[in-house]
């Protein structure tokens, strides 16, 4: 959510970001309806006063014996005038809510122009690109050589878009979320956290899930939504709170199926795993004090990075052009895994700032010396788990199918260091 006062003091940067998202101004009919709003607000206050004083004249009138009934009626007149006058301003803030809460967040100054992923700028490159002797499978096809990736079982329970894994990889993935939760919580130092995979609507519209993206998640018959990312309940855990400052930053790590619809993606990626509607994530959220978010994210993204460099997986960071920054972000870092079966750069990671954005939607602060001030929120992934999977199983085949296991995953293998 936008912070309605600085809209008024500054309208013309405020469309001119909005410019930079490719979106028309939109200050003249927010601020129009805001003027309703306090136009509104002052006709009640003033109404409030001269109610007041009429009620004690109507009471001195008749103490004195005196006809009070010109102003018992201008005192009625005045309360309907009141009940319409708060009608018109709370429609009015519905109006302003409305408006504000369908446009995206601000762009830091840092995000580059451009349109969509074409103009994304490639920050470093990690790792030597393996050169293979033979033409290297796709996650999909090793999947199914090793008779451990099962679509035609997952279709006949659940449809597309869904995977059973057997076995060894099985044992593959759950060892991958192992040793990611390990490292954020011993060497990241943040809280490992276990929370529900359901949620209300004020979790999911804190977190800027609603109302814009409601397409792309499922909800239950009861009203709640199964999390599109364990992001909602972490960041939504400190709303309606005022954290002492001394307590910030909070740093939480959760490993959470997650569950999206992939409505806005029809089409996309429909063979294998790379697009699910239940994946498995390791997601890192933060919350901090205003003036050290910027750092946080590089933090953040600098945490999930280790993850792909123990395993030996060349990735590379790409910071986000205006035109492919999600909504609820001021800036995004994507890691992207190098898969040689597709021989292309795939995300595996995407780590954002949401600075003050969340917050204000869920009204999360801190105390600071002149009183409460909104947080900032950062979400990372630290890694998603199945493209994690995907990425090993592409850059560490042999020629007659078998996989490699990664040597820090061995401990979680139980001995295991080769499927086959």
């Amino acid at each position: 959510m936008h912070d309605l006062r600085a809209l008024r003091s500054e309208p013309d940067a405020f469309d001119a970001a909005l410019k930079r998202r490719g979106l028309p101004p939109q200050s003249a009919e927010i601020l129009a309806e805001d003027k309703v709003r306090r136009d509104a607000l002052t006709a009640l206050q003033a109404h409030q006063n001269r109610r007041k004083n009429l009620a004690r004249d109507i009471g001195q009138a008749k103490r004195q014996g005196q006809d009070s009934t010109a102003l018992e009626a201008e005192a009625t007149q005045l309360r309907d005038e009141m009940a319409a006058l708060e009608a018109r301003a709370e429609a009015a803030n519905r109006r302003v809510t409305a408006l504000l809460e369908n446009l995206p967040n601000i762009l830091d100054a840092s995000v580059p122009e451009g349109q969509d992923e074409t103009d994304n700028v490639v920050v470093k490159q990690v790792g030597a690109v393996r050169a293979f002797a033979f033409t290297p499978l796709q996650h999909f096809e090793l999947g199914e050589k090793l008779a451990a990736m099962d679509f035609p079982t997952a279709a006949k329970l659940a449809g597309a878009r869904f995977t059973v894994l057997r076995g060894a990889l099985a044992r593959l993935e759950r060892a991958l979320g192992q040793f990611m939760l390990d490292m954020h919580v011993t060497h990241g130092g943040y809280q490992e956290m276990s929370v529900p995979l359901l949620v209300n609507d004020a979790a999911m519209y804190g977190t800027d899930k609603l109302p814009k993206f409601a397409e792309d998640s499922f909800r239950t018959e009861d009203g709640r939504w199964l999390i599109p990312t364990a992001e909602v309940p972490l960041t939504a855990s400190v709303a309606g709170e005022i954290i002492d400052r001394d307590q910030l930053p909070l740093r939480m790590v959760a490993l959470s199926p997650c569950f999206r619809s992939e409505a806005g993606s029809a089409g996309r990626d429909v063979r294998g795993m790379l697009r699910q509607h239940q994946f498995t994530k390791v997601e890192l959220v933060s919350v901090t004090l205003p003036e050290e978010s910027a750092a946080e994210h590089e933090r953040m993204t600098r945490c999930a990075e280790t993850i792909l460099e123990r395993l030996g997986i060349p990735y590379r960071r790409v910071l986000l052009c205006a035109g492919d920054t999600g909504f609820g972000a001021a800036k995004t870092y994507d890691l992207e895994g190098w898969l040689p079966g597709q021989n292309a750069w795939r995300e595996i990671s995407s780590c954002s700032n949401t600075r003050d954005f969340q917050a204000r939607r869920m009204n999360a602060r801190y105390r600071a010396e002149k009183g409460p001030e909104h947080v900032h929120t950062l979400n990372g992934s630290g890694l998603a788990v199945g493209r994690t999977l995907i990425a090993v199983l592409e850059n560490y085949q042999n020629e007659d199918g078998s996989v490699e296991i990664p040597e820090v995953l061995h401990p979680y293998m139980g001995g295991v260091t080769r499927l086959t």
